[in-house]
């Protein structure tokens, strides 16, 4: 049986469906396969939000949650109140396993979440979710619609999407907008084993 290439097969993605699908067959081996790769962005993002919040009893929407690594990340950093989503009830299952998680539950950040109250988290992290046929940029206004006014959201990305400029285009009209503040955008480590580089993105809501 051929080992399937998941890194390859991400990239050409071209809808919700076929997301959930390839990521629901990545569930089982999908840990492995980042953990063998040295996945850098979940501590990086987690490392992201507490230089901006030090209190550890907020609470955190972890969006593209997947098998719960950076929820792991998180809860490494001292946060204890972490919900998650995500598009594939393959990853959430797995999610469910590490018992870290207040709430779980299917979502498409390609549409409304409607399970999610105007401004119900202090927090919301997208570690690797914005990418090609995954989250499409116009996601961030759903992401402002649940965090709280002055709350923060950490998006994390490879090098690939962020130089393909969709993203960064709409971050910086929202920042000219007068709706968030772009707090930084550091560059670093994303999969080093697969010589992957990617950028960790704080934003404050205004």
């Amino acid at each position: 049986m051929v080992k399937e290439n998941f890194f390859d097969i991400a990239y050409t993605l071209v809808s919700s469906s076929e997301a959930r699908e390839m990521y629901d067959r990545w569930a089982q081996v999908y840990d492995r396969d980042l953990n063998d790769g040295e996945y850098q962005q979940p501590a990086r993002c987690a490392g992201a939000l507490a230089k901006q919040i030090t209190d550890k009893n907020i609470s955190i929407l972890d969006v593209g949650c997947g098998t719960g690594l950076s929820g792991l990340a998180l809860k490494d950093a001292g946060y204890a109140t972490v919900h998650g989503c995500d598009l594939s009830q393959g990853m959430l299952d797995k999610a469910s396993e590490l018992k870290l998680y207040k709430n779980l539950f299917t979502c498409d950040l390609n549409e409304p979440l409607i399970n999610v109250q105007p401004e119900q988290y202090d927090a919301v992290t997208a570690v690797g979710v914005f990418s090609f046929g995954h989250i499409m940029p116009e996601a961030v206004d759903e992401l402002l619609r649940i965090v709280k006014k002055d709350g923060i959201i950490i998006i994390g990305l490879n090098d690939h999407y962020y130089e393909e400029g969709s993203l960064t285009n709409k971050l910086n009209d929202l920042e000219i907008a007068g709706k968030i503040k772009i707090i930084e955008q550091e560059h670093g480590e994303h999969i080093p084993r697969n010589e992957l580089k990617g950028w960790v993105i704080t934003l404050q809501k205004k």
